[in-house]
């Protein structure tokens, strides 16, 4: 996952342009921490549980009134002040905890990711050792790899701040910072007794967000990284190209989600039909299928842990409540809820949350997670791939 996580949407499909739902997870706060708009309490990744109350508070919470926070922004503009900062102000004192406020040029970084493509890096971080931040991936042909960064490496400060202690998801907002190609950043790295300062200057990198690979025991490994477009169809090839009773061990570890379409195209690969995930927009419920004829009798574990969120929970959530997978790993991380854009009179957009999904048996995601049938932390591949193979799924 680049630089931790992405920054997607999740685009419900019919609903026409200007009223398009985004289900907004991740990587919303590596832009909501500069606009001071970042929720404190979110789960880290890696780690199970979800901030008190925060499932009640999810639920119990009025929407934001969107047409309020558009006369608020045209009022500031109107006195000669920031149209963005009322929003931001408006959006903060509402306790929308996944609301943000993008300006024109961070949404179109937004949009653009939806491709696959980011501005960081290129590498990963993760929680290791307590609160203690690690490089989990390094991209080969990114920034960190030219500068001699490696997996396992400790990260201590960013641009002067400590990460310690911050979630994985502040840390990844410093690293992304204003998301500008050619911009630098200052990483104070530990490996071993070694310690020194890196800057690096972030780039335009394209991702591959779907890896396949063929296991010792004769399993395929999927691996997704983010549900961007065209995901769930290489996903659905993927399982259709495996070989005949060879189990598929599903990684959705550190996927930050997606469009939730690409989701559903991803479940279709194992099911036949049905029921992927309701949720409500102001009051109205809505569902979300999966198309028929997918493989529902080859074995499939899927692997989640607390970097798993949104679209890749929606679908963790219908593989485990239809009966079709097992899961092993962690808690996921708890983002459920479902966003509006509402474009303000400077042109910036603001993602207001209007209501949550529930997995196929009715279970609330926002702010509690997807617990998985099988806890396991550092050696949770391990332990999935004897499930696996118990199921049948090995040579």
């Amino acid at each position: 996952m680049p630089d931790g996580t992405d920054l997607l949407c999740t685009r419900p499909r019919g609903v026409l342009r200007g009223a398009v739902l985004t289900f907004v997870f991740a990587g919303v706060l590596a832009t909501a921490a500069a606009t001071g708009s970042l929720p404190r309490q979110e789960p880290a990744a890696g780690r199970a549980g979800a901030p008190p109350g925060a499932e009640r508070a999810a639920r119990e919470r009025a929407p934001v009134d969107s047409a309020a926070l558009r006369r608020a922004a045209a009022a500031a503009m109107a006195d000669g002040k920031s149209g963005k900062e009322a929003a931001e102000e408006f959006v903060s004192r509402s306790g929308d905890r996944w609301g943000a406020v993008y300006d024109k040029r961070e949404y179109e970084e937004f949009e653009q990711s939806l491709d696959g493509s980011y501005t960081g890096v290129g590498l990963s971080a993760g929680r290791a050792d307590g609160d203690r931040v690690r490089i989990t991936r390094v991209r080969a042909d990114g920034p960190a790899a030219r500068a001699g960064l490696r997996v396992g490496d400790r990260l201590v400060s960013v641009d002067g701040r400590p990460v310690d202690g911050l979630s994985v998801s502040e840390a990844v907002a410093l690293l992304r910072g204003d998301g500008v190609p050619g911009s630098s950043v200052a990483l104070r790295v530990e490996r071993g007794r070694t310690a020194w300062t890196q800057t690096l200057r972030r780039a335009r990198l394209a991702t591959d967000p779907v890896t396949v690979r063929r296991l010792d025991d004769g399993a395929v490994l999927i691996r997704v990284e983010a549900f961007t477009k065209g995901v769930g169809t290489r996903v659905r090839d993927a399982v259709r190209e495996a070989p005949a009773g060879a189990g598929v061990l599903l990684d959705l570890r550190g996927n930050a989600g997606g469009l939730v379409a690409e989701a559903a195209t991803a479940a279709s690969a194992f099911l036949d039909g049905g029921l992927v995930a309701t949720y409500d927009v102001e009051g109205e419920e809505r569902a979300v299928y999966a198309e028929g004829g997918g493989d529902t009798e080859r074995p499939l574990v899927a692997l989640v842990d607390g970097g798993t969120m949104s679209a890749a929970e929606l679908l963790t959530g219908a593989l485990q409540d239809r009966g079709r997978a097992v899961t092993v790993g962690s808690r996921t991380f708890g983002k459920g809820s479902v966003q509006m854009p509402s474009t303000l009179p400077d042109g910036s957009v603001a993602e207001l949350t209007v209501g949550h999904y529930r997995t196929p048996a009715g279970h609330a995601v926002d702010g509690r997670g997807i617990t998985p049938d099988l806890s396991a932390d550092e050696r949770a591949e391990e332990r999935a791939r004897t499930v696996l193979s118990g199921l049948g799924g090995g040579s």
